[in-house]
């Protein structure tokens, strides 16, 4: 509606100045306008009846036949009139672009808003397949379709975390809706320990996947946290209690653990206890899959973890000797198991973690007591 008033004004307007025109023509300046005729009849010689009557086709001079000139306040007048029309479509036309332009650019801002959402949730999406630091890899601009990702890590800390008991809870009967209420109860219990991960002092630590009811996650793999508050990020620059804050972390994440799973179960009436196996040591990281690709680690750090897990008892978080040692300088308590056979590596010196004497101490940061640690007063 604004448009078609804004286009009646304009033809209003200009039909007012070609009608102010046409009357000075016609009546101010017809003096002017006779004069000039005058003149220019006299240029070509014509009789002064073509100057008064202005009637049709006239025998010129010499036998030729000539038009009648059409006096100029006429014409002036009618060239006025063709300017104003020629004016008014030309506005008409410039406005139809400038409306069709302004149209696109809307329509192209709404793509663009558009595209930016898509790749948002695309990201979001790749972040939450993949670690943070590989999905920059992804997502980076640089990055070849047939560029495939591997990184290899000398010192790491490996985790398995299972529900041994959950297969006997799980049951496809009518009252558990064919199994579906016992999913979204695997479903919840494996959120909280997705939940943990926010918390700022499990940074270093990744969760790598879910395989059934068993829980997996590394410490160490992600290159801009590694340090954990610490000043220097080179390996060489760092003591070894530097080095291996990280493995401390997830040992620190496997007491949280089985924690909030005891929360769980005084909540639900339930009994269901962690197997948990630890492991520290060089592995192999990498994406594979060209559809849903999925990041994993590879290497006998990654195997001698998953036995310590399934060779283990529930309750108890089993380790090696090895891991042993470097995680008693952070204050945790072991109680020894002993030698256990272990397939394809023999046997095996074993401790069961049990808890943590000391505060948790963020280097340049306040401390901070978890749940399961005991704080000594003396």
């Amino acid at each position: 509606m604004l448009v078609q008033v804004s286009h009646m004004v304009k033809l209003t307007l200009m039909l007012l100045v070609a009608g102010a025109v046409a009357t000075i023509n016609l009546y101010a300046w017809r003096p002017v306008f006779d004069e000039y005729d005058h003149k220019r009849f006299r240029e070509h010689d014509l009789p002064m009846v073509a100057l008064e009557q202005m009637q049709g086709f006239n025998p010129g001079l010499n036998g030729t036949d000539r038009l009648p000139l059409v006096p100029s306040k006429y014409s002036m007048t009618v060239m006025v009139f063709l300017m104003m029309l020629s004016f008014y479509y030309f506005s008409r036309h410039v406005e139809k672009l400038a409306r069709t332009l302004f149209l696109w650019k809307i329509e192209v801002h709404d793509q663009k808003e558009r595209v930016y959402e898509m790749r948002r949730w695309n990201e979001a999406l790749v972040t939450n397949m993949l670690p943070e630091h590989v999905a920059r890899h992804f997502l980076g601009s640089k990055k070849r379709d047939e560029e495939l990702y591997s990184q290899t890590y000398d010192e790491i800390g490996v985790m398995f975390a299972s529900l041994p008991n959950f297969a006997d809870f799980y049951t496809e009967e009518s009252i558990n809706n064919g199994g579906i209420e016992c999913l979204r109860f695997l479903n919840e219990i494996i959120s909280d320990f997705d939940s943990l991960l926010d918390n700022p002092k499990f940074r270093v630590i990744t969760k790598i996947k879910t395989i059934g009811s068993t829980y997996m996650a590394a410490s160490g793999v992600t290159p801009d946290v590694n340090t954990n508050g610490f000043a220097s990020s080179n390996k060489e620059d760092k003591s070894e209690r530097e080095r291996w804050q990280h493995l401390a972390d997830l040992a620190d994440f496997a007491l949280a653990m089985k924690d909030t799973l005891t929360n769980i179960n005084n909540q639900s009436f339930n009994n269901f206890m962690l197997r948990i196996g630890m492991n520290k040591g060089g592995v192999l990281a990498g994406v594979i899959g060209a559809r849903k690709p999925h990041y994993d680690i590879w290497g006998n750090t990654v195997n001698v973890a998953s036995r310590m897990e399934s060779t283990g008892v529930m309750g108890n978080i089993q380790v090696v000797e090895e891991t042993q040692v470097i995680l008693r300088e952070y204050g945790f308590r072991f109680v020894r198991r002993g030698p256990i056979f272990v397939k394809g590596k023999g046997e095996l010196l074993t401790f069961f973690l049990k808890g943590r004497d000391k505060l948790a101490t963020f280097p340049n940061g306040p401390s901070v007591t978890l749940p399961h640690q005991v704080v000594d007063n003396s």
